[in-house]
């Protein structure tokens, strides 16, 4: 059984130092877990470390990513050329250890015209497999009209794009989830259930504000079993007749949507999902180094064939890959 990890981090260096410049509003709360502590640590390293923590996990394949927040909240003259190094070193990696590592381009989205260039560069020169995207840039939802380039450049290219949990913005923190002290405050805006609202909420915009009409081959990964979405689709889909859309909303979401698990190895989610959306939009993700362990175990007790099995660890991505356009 291969298995394939779709959410897999990694930082650099150069990245640390550009985050702690940014002014505090625009600090975001995963940048002390990026940069710090056991996790900024292993986010570091792409070596012999990761190789074992792959092995002992039973994931064959990192497919990498710049770690949250990314690029996004940094201005053009500080992202756009960090982004061409970010993904340079990306591929350098790759070229070294092809077998056990892929990777999905780092945006510098505050230059969408750069970005929607650098995406192409990095797909058809670097060969990466698409690219990681958070739901904002800075102020921005994802689906504003100046996004559009990255998004044409995407559906050109039939590259799929991952989208990433992000911070809420500190007035949705104030207003939300603070006041219950600092550790839960912070932990109850990102990785208890803050960064799954945010993130749900930007698939749904990029669905409601007609993006998918526009680049009905745009294809989208969101991890965490969907972002919640799935869970409230019957109650979210009268906001397709009322956004005055081509489908309904459960069609973008099984044409346009897969979903991986992101290290929450719930049985009771993967029914659900392959309820939902089927085995065909299913893909695998540990969340690499945050979450770590348990994969191969929660993959070996999956109660679906060997074939349905097979298309979620691996097979599903291949066929997703096999689509894009070098």
């Amino acid at each position: 059984m291969r298995v394939f990890g779709l959410e897999e981090h990694f930082v650099t260096t150069n990245v640390i130092d550009a985050w702690s410049t940014l002014a505090p509003e625009w600090q975001d709360l995963a940048q002390k877990a990026s940069s710090s502590g056991e996790s900024g640590r292993r986010l570091s390293e792409i070596g012999e470390e990761r190789f074992k923590a792959m092995e002992e996990a039973g994931v064959d394949v990192q497919v990498l990513s710049l770690t949250a927040p990314g690029l996004q909240n940094l201005s053009p003259a500080v992202a756009v050329p960090l982004q061409v190094e970010t993904n340079d070193l990306l591929a350098s990696a790759i070229r070294s250890h092809p077998d056990r590592l892929q990777g999905l381009a780092t945006l510098a989205t505050a230059a969408p015209d750069a970005a929607a260039l650098e995406l192409e560069r990095s797909v058809t020169k670097l060969g990466l497999n698409g690219v990681m995207l958070f739901g904002r840039t800075r102020e921005r939802n994802i689906d504003h009209p100046d996004f559009w380039p990255v998004f044409e450049a995407a559906s050109a290219l039939r590259a799929p794009i991952y989208l990433h949990p992000q911070s809420p913005l500190p007035v949705v923190r104030a207003a939300y989830y603070d006041g219950l002290g600092q550790g839960v405050d912070a932990a109850f805006a990102t990785h208890r259930i803050g960064w799954h609202y945010e993130t749900g909420i930007q698939l749904l915009r990029l669905i409601a504000s007609g993006v998918l009409d526009r680049f009905p081959d745009l294809q989208l990964i969101v991890g965490h079993w969907g972002e919640l979405v799935l869970f409230y689709l019957e109650r979210l889909e009268p906001l397709a007749d009322m956004a005055k859309l081509k489908r309904s909303l459960s069609e973008y979401i099984r044409s346009n949507v897969f979903v991986t698990p992101s290290g929450m190895f719930s049985h009771n989610y993967l029914r659900w999902a392959v309820e939902t959306v089927g085995v065909d939009r299913i893909l695998f993700s540990t969340d690499y180094p945050f979450e770590r362990g348990g994969s191969r175990s929660f993959l070996e007790k999956i109660e679906l064939s060997e074939t349905d099995r097979e298309k979620i660890t691996f097979g599903n991505w291949e066929r997703l890959c096999s689509d894009i356009r070098r």
